[in-house]
């Protein structure tokens, strides 16, 4: 069974400002003659990656709720200029919105278990039709969703 991080999205306002950076990112990799790949650099190291890159996913909170996820394709180690270890998570191009599922603050990244994850959007609307975000958000307060 997969593992997953969860982490805080600093600077987003929503899904779409994530799709955005996700895409510079891309364009500016595919522009270098790499893949377009995006990642996130943090200090702390999972040590479980094994499981986490047995197809594990970055979810991300934004503005209190998760709402999206990436593929986690890769993590890589370095030192950076100033002596300090630090990893790269490798992040699959996708952006998949999931269920929202309100979260606090809290630094860094946790592991997210599978049967703790929200489930992702597209899985959960038969109809094909878009439930409204602050619709979906009043619901998943009151515990509806």
């Amino acid at each position: 069974m997969a593992l997953h991080l969860i982490k805080l999205c600093v600077g987003a306002e929503s899904v779409e400002d994530l799709r955005e950076w996700v895409a510079r990112k891309a364009l500016a990799a595919v522009a270098a003659g790499l893949e377009p790949h995006s990642f996130h650099t943090t200090r702390m190291v999972p040590k479980r990656t094994e499981d986490i890159l047995a197809g594990g996913s970055l979810y991300w909170v934004i503005k209190g709720y998760v709402q999206a996820r990436q593929p986690l394709i890769g993590i890589e180690t370095f030192t950076d200029g100033e002596g300090i270890g630090r990893c790269n998570l490798i992040l699959g191009p996708q952006v998949v919105e999931t269920e929202l599922q309100p979260r606090r603050a809290f630094q860094g990244w946790r592991y997210l278990e599978q049967k703790e994850a929200p489930r992702d959007l597209a899985s959960l609307s038969s109809d094909g039709g878009e439930m409204p975000l602050e619709l979906r958000r009043e619901l998943a307060e009151l515990g509806l969703l």
